[in-house]
């Protein structure tokens, strides 16, 4: 059964000196403000889609990470993970790099080295991403 989630956004004036507002509706947990300044420079209390990229890139990543590792049999104690989405103005979004710590008693560092790729590789974020390069840093601790 598939699910969908709406977020909705809203924008006045000219891209430069224009605002606007990003509603995420299927949570009804808020409406965040955004700008190209935001955007561009300094977020200044504001977010942008790199941002709400980021938050969706982090949030999947250990969610797929910590469902490969307990179907190994090695479930984690905690994963902690942050994405930073480089945007270049007038390029776009040019990498993510994905920075993973995790508690997993009983796993090698070659099995967390391994688990941490494949979840990468699966976890529909990444899939959605794929024409952007993502690289991994993965440190059990």
């Amino acid at each position: 059964m598939s699910t969908t989630r709406t977020a909705n956004a809203h924008w006045e004036g000219a891209l430069l000196n224009g605002s606007g507002t990003v509603s995420l509706d299927s949570s009804g947990i808020g409406t965040y403000e955004v700008s190209w300044p935001s955007r561009a420079k300094d977020a200044n209390g504001k977010t942008s889609p790199e941002e709400l990229i980021a938050a969706a890139h982090s949030t999947c990543y250990s969610m797929a990470l910590s469902h490969g590792l307990a179907g190994a049999d090695t479930p984690p104690q905690t994963v902690d993970t942050r994405a930073d989405v480089i945007f270049q103005p007038g390029e776009g979004i040019t990498g993510i790099h994905l920075t993973v710590r995790a508690s997993v008693p009983g796993i090698s560092a070659e099995d967390f080295a391994t688990a941490a790729e494949e979840a990468k590789k699966n976890c529909p974020v990444s899939a959605a991403l794929t024409g952007t390069t993502i690289t991994l840093d993965a440190e059990l601790v």
